[in-house]
């Protein structure tokens, strides 16, 4: 299951739609897995079998903290009887009342932005994260990515964040908290942490994707005009570096899209539509030379890059010399270009 390389970990979902992994066992096993202590940072949580993971964990005494959205649990409008349940989210506030009587720490972003956050960290030894939602929607309906390292300084990485998450020193107003972004080797895998908006993850990407030689593919959820990585793009196909994507449908056809532009200079970008049970292309994915993998929660626009509180991980290093470091990252880039190529030839439309 997955591509695991040591103690470094790749997944894509869902299995129902055609994916290697099962992203709900996932995530379950990883909870179940807890020892002593969760740190929990995800946008939304609706999915109840994960919520019975962590109300289990709890009942193991794990000492269990969780930040959530809050746009996923409050009404949009006054509800004329507050007091009878019912409405939008109202499976959320189920969950969240279940998890506050089970005497779990669980707290509402301060952000003024979008809390886009999807990670756990696990006994303060290993960290898992991606581009999923905590929902059934999010598991087995759209289209997502999992990273998973057991690595005590990655576990610190992140449970660094999650403290600054708790205390609200994150969004558009709390920048300036992480001076750069922190680099590690696990099981001879390069690994890179970045968050948003504190490390200019869209700075990165573009630096990445200027080392690439011979080929660059992604898959996205959301991908606006207004970020540098299109234009990024469009200097590289000039360059006559090839190009292929897929794009969520629905995103890609707004007029704030990248599509039109990156297809007006050579790009071959595809659109993945809802439809027969699959929901969303919800990826944040993108592979440079099948050897380095750009992960996370990232989406490619300019309110993730300056004001969402936001995550990316990248898997490999063009600049290493070790033929180990090497061979390891690709094996990860290769399995994960194989899945932006399964979509595309499963689910996409070319554009």
């Amino acid at each position: 299951m997955g591509k695991v390389v040591g103690d470094v970990a790749f997944y894509c979902g869902p299995k129902t739609l055609g994916a290697p992994d099962n992203l709900e066992e996932v995530i379950v096993d990883f909870i179940d897995g807890a020892v002593n202590r969760l740190e929990i940072a995800v946008q939304e949580l609706e999915h109840e079998a994960i919520a019975k993971a962590i109300i289990r964990a709890r009942k193991r005494k794990v000492t269990v903290k969780i930040v959530l959205e809050q746009d996923y649990l409050r009404s949009k409008g006054i509800k004329k009887d507050p007091w009878t349940p019912g409405g939008g989210n109202e499976s959320n506030r189920e969950i969240q009342n279940a998890l506050l009587r089970s005497n779990i720490d669980l707290k509402m972003d301060y952000n003024a932005g979008i809390f886009h956050q999807k990670f756990i960290i696990r006994d303060r030894s290993a960290v898992l994260t991606g581009s999923t939602n905590f929902t059934d929607t999010g598991t087995n309906n759209n289209l997502n990515h999992i990273v998973v390292v057991h690595d005590k300084l990655i576990a610190k990485i992140y449970s660094n964040e999650f403290k600054e998450i708790q205390r609200g020193h994150f969004g558009k107003y709390n920048e300036g908290h992480d001076s750069h972004p922190l680099d590690t080797v696990v099981s001879n895998v390069p690994i890179r942490v970045l968050f948003a908006p504190d490390h200019n993850p869209e700075m990165e990407i573009m630096k990445q994707m200027l080392k690439a030689q011979s080929r660059i593919d992604f898959a996205i959820f959301t991908f606006a005009k207004s970020s540098g990585i299109d234009d990024t793009m469009i200097k590289l196909l000039e360059f006559g570096i090839p190009i292929r994507g897929a794009l969520d449908g629905l995103q890609g056809r707004q007029k704030w899209a990248a599509t039109d532009n990156l297809i007006d200079k050579g790009a071959k970008l595809s659109a993945v539509n809802k439809g027969n049970g699959l929901g969303k292309l919800h990826h944040k994915l993108m592979v440079l030379d099948d050897q380095v993998v750009i992960a996370g929660s990232f989406n490619y626009t300019g309110p993730a890059n300056m004001i969402n509180d936001e995550n990316i991980i990248i898997l490999g290093d063009f600049d290493t010399k070790s033929t180990r470091q090497k061979r390891a990252q690709t094996k990860i880039a290769e399995f994960a270009r194989l899945e932006i190529d399964r979509i595309i030839s499963q689910h996409g439309r070319v554009i």
